[in-house]
């Protein structure tokens, strides 16, 4: 049996909408490590319907790197494994062995990333200190493309850190392998400067028992469009996939997720929240769900909440959930896209609370649960202050 379901959203905003499911199964679409297999999108494709790609510039381009003599377009560091760092050239295992591109952005990033960074989690090992990579662009426009591989060894348990700030059109792949009983976060941060471009597919493989978490935060950029998919390599396997996201006027930022329940009595949890606020901020959120017919005793659900703040932003929210299988535990999602509720405004100042106060609060428990899934001090605290500076900005905007 295969069932197709778009469940409609519970409060819907007249600038938001919520998509049909797509007409072929997510897992026939195609992945390829050829660039000519990926022909630059012209925004008619399914997989590219809501992104400006007349805004992309040249970040589709088959092409080197934007190098001006030492100076590279965006520099990265590691720290917390300096002794676990290596480079893994194009076909050297285990690089492609988790990520095949699925668009003309990660081809593009693969094609032109010679050697990709190699991080290794030692087996059996627990990592008291978060493990970090820090990618700075050093100019807006200048063509960056990335490449890296995470791999956790069986049973460790390990906390990554992937950080982006500055300026540059990026594109950059994340292959991350969860060994049998490993347990891995990965944090994706996008704290780009307004002008810069961030095109990232994000894919991971998780072990028997495995457990993976992967959080994305995206504040900062003109156009940030991140993929996140996930699949199992083994029964008993838990997977997390968490967003958040706060838009301004002018700036698009889409998350996409694929979870790919190809063994049994898996689970998944997928849960993301944005804020919207100035004319043009458009937000996007895509998330797949697929459960084989040898995915017997999975769970799963997805929810994506979005809060319009101000007149003239957009939020567009789809759901898809596949099922090929009646032998499940639990599947479900939940959409909603939601002006923000003058009534709870007035509640709170009829208490005496100030209306700016109040405005942070009301934005403050939309995100509440959320942030209490993330659990990582540092990015909760990160996350807090650019809330805090966003809703800011929109109250000298609006007084």
């Amino acid at each position: 049996m295969t069932l197709l379901t778009d469940k409609p959203t519970d409060h819907v905003d007249p600038q938001s909408t919520v998509g049909a499911a797509p007409e072929e199964s997510r897992a026939a679409r195609l992945t390829s490590f050829e660039v000519s297999d990926f022909p630059v999108p012209n925004g008619r494709e399914e997989e590219w319907r809501f992104t400006p790609v007349d805004r992309l510039g040249g970040v589709f381009a088959d092409e080197a790197d934007d190098v001006r003599g030492e100076d590279h377009p965006a520099d990265y560091d590691v720290s917390g494994v300096l002794d676990m760092v290596s480079t893994l050239a194009q076909g050297q295992a285990p690089r492609g062995t988790v990520l095949v591109p699925g668009d003309r952005g990660a081809v593009v990033a693969s094609a032109n990333t010679d050697e990709a960074l190699h991080l290794k989690i030692e087996a059996e090992k627990e990592y008291a200190e978060p493990l970090r990579i820090n990618v700075h662009g050093n100019g807006a426009g200048r063509l960056s493309s990335a490449h890296y591989v995470i791999e956790a060894g069986h049973h460790s348990k390990a906390l990554l850190i992937l950080d982006h700030t500055g300026s540059a059109d990026h594109r950059g792949n994340l292959e991350v392998i969860v060994g049998d009983g490993a347990d891995l976060t990965v944090v994706t941060l996008q704290r780009w400067e307004d002008d810069a471009i961030h095109l990232g597919q994000h894919d991971a493989s998780v072990g028997r028992d495995g457990k993976y978490k992967h959080i994305a935060v995206s504040l900062g950029g003109s156009i940030v469009r991140v993929n996140s998919n996930v699949r199992y390599d083994g029964p008993g396997g838990e997977a997390t996939l968490l967003g958040v996201y706060f838009a301004d006027a002018g700036q698009h930022l889409e998350h996409r997720s694929f979870v790919d329940h190809n063994a049994p009595h898996t689970n998944s949890l997928v849960t993301y929240k944005g804020a919207l606020q100035g004319d043009g901020a458009h937000t996007v959120w895509v998330g797949d769900v697929l459960i084989r017919k040898e995915a017997e005793g999975i769970d799963t659900y997805e929810l994506n909440r979005n809060l319009v703040l101000t007149d003239g932003a957009r939020a567009d929210s789809v759901p898809n959930l596949e099922i090929e299988t009646g032998e499940i535990a639990g599947a479900g999602h939940a959409s909603s896209t939601g002006r923000f509720d003058d009534e709870q405004l007035f509640y709170l100042m009829s208490r005496g609370i100030d209306e700016t106060s109040a405005r942070r609060l009301v934005v403050r428990g939309f995100f509440a649960d959320i942030i209490a899934k993330i659990g990582v001090p540092e990015v909760v605290d990160t996350l807090m202050a650019a809330i805090e500076e966003e809703l800011a900005a929109d109250m000298g905007e609006t007084a």
